[in-house]
């Protein structure tokens, strides 16, 4: 089963204006699109930087943050471009911006301004700091939001610089936070019918992405050492273990983990030594802990060794590199993955929202339009612009 994003699903009728770019406010488009809203998204003429303007193919990531949305061009340097928005604003639910703070307010065109035209509108503003405080108007890209958050501190091990984690998480935690921010604020809108101003700060979502490290700091009162292979939480056994081919990931969270682990490798003479009978005494021999296990698995091929653990119900799992996870017969065959064939890309391989709705299946997904692809049909059913309005538009660059 399976629902047309655009016509049903449990946003269905939200009209969302997207003005946001690169990855954090697109993601949270995304998901809403994928719930059934229509969203809008507003690009300059040419379309927004992540595209790539031209000088290279559209970028991957462009085509995973904006399927499922329409998009329009639309020049807010301009008077006029600034008149359609505001047109547009009357009209919609939802308006989410990831611009620099006072941006949007420049322009005539921010939240205090957009709010009197449309009293019940979900003003959704994503930005690196936040829209108050000391560092409001810091440059903010997930790299830097990675160290000011501490993430980076935590990342790598203790004999290198500190790291960035792979990914965009900061760029990525952000966005799934608009998202939730912008759906608690329309069940807020039902029972009031005033809208609201949601703020996202990049920093301060991924605070709780430290969960493990700082629940290490208040037990122990001390900064955890940076060690990839060890857990913060104080989990022994835990790491990746090198095997004929490659590792696997494995993490021991209880007693019975433990006993398992020894009698898969077979050293069931351990489960009875009192040396290693509790998880301060096993992170007390964590080398000799780990060298039991790998042992085990440098003898054997990374499959054989996850099938093994596996089989023992323990928390493991293969590290999988980039293609194998566009490949994860899991991933397409429970729909978050799709072979879809572009006449300009060939064979892409792209998400759907990992977030099922039961009553609705699972979405289609609709792929990334070009920049300006539906001024006609949003500019005529929304404004009610006829054809010679549209043109004029053209030739003046407002769309």
């Amino acid at each position: 089963m399976a629902f047309d994003s655009m016509d049903n699903g449990p946003l269905t009728g939200i009209k969302v204006i997207d003005l946001t770019q690169i990855y954090q406010g697109p993601y949270a488009a995304f998901l809403m699109a994928s719930a059934g809203a229509e969203v809008i998204k507003i690009e300059p003429i040419g379309g927004e930087r992540l595209r790539g303007h031209g000088r290279a193919p559209t970028p991957m990531a462009f085509m995973m943050l904006n399927s499922n949305k329409k998009c329009v061009t639309l020049n807010l340097k301009q008077v006029r471009g600034k008149e359609i928005l505001r047109e547009l604003v009357r009209r919609g639910d939802v308006l989410i911006e990831n611009f620099a703070p006072g941006v949007m307010d420049r322009l005539g065109v921010g939240w205090e301004s957009l709010r009197k035209i449309n009293p019940g509108l979900i003003y959704g503003s994503g930005t690196g700091y936040g829209l108050s405080g000391p560092d409001r108007d810091m440059l903010a890209m997930d790299h830097t939001i990675q160290a000011a958050s501490g993430v980076m501190s935590v990342t790598g091990d203790a004999d290198r610089p500190p790291s960035r984690a792979g990914g965009a998480p900061a760029d990525i935690m952000g966005g799934i936070h608009m998202y939730a921010g912008v759906m608690a604020a329309l069940v807020g809108r039902q029972q009031t019918g005033k809208g609201t101003l949601v703020e996202v700060s990049m920093l301060e979502s991924m605070y709780f992405m430290l969960c493990s490290e700082l629940t290490s700091y208040h037990k122990n009162g001390e900064f955890p050492k940076r060690n990839s292979a060890r857990s913060p939480a104080g989990s022994c056994p835990y790491g990746r273990y090198e095997c004929k081919d490659g590792y696997i990931a494995i993490i021991s969270v209880a007693e019975r983990h433990w006993q398992s682990i020894c009698k898969v490798v077979g050293r069931e003479d351990l489960i009875a030594n009192p040396d290693y009978q509790a998880v301060h005494q096993r992170l007390a021999r964590e080398e000799e802990v780990n060298e039991v296990i790998e042992s085990f698995t440098r003898t054997r091929s990374r499959d054989e060794a996850f099938s093994a653990f596996r089989e023992g119900r323990i928390p493991v799992a293969p590290v999988r590199n980039l293609e194998e996870v566009r490949q994860n017969p899991h991933l397409h065959e429970r729909g978050m993955l799709h072979h879809i064939e572009h006449d300009e890309f060939g064979d892409l391989i792209l998400p759907s929202s990992p977030i099922r709705y039961s009553d609705y299946g699972a979405p289609d997904l609709t792929l990334f339009p070009e920049a300006g692809a539906h001024n006609d049909e949003i500019y005529s059913s929304w404004l009610n612009l006829g054809e010679d309005e549209l043109a004029e538009l053209r030739t003046a660059e407002v769309i």
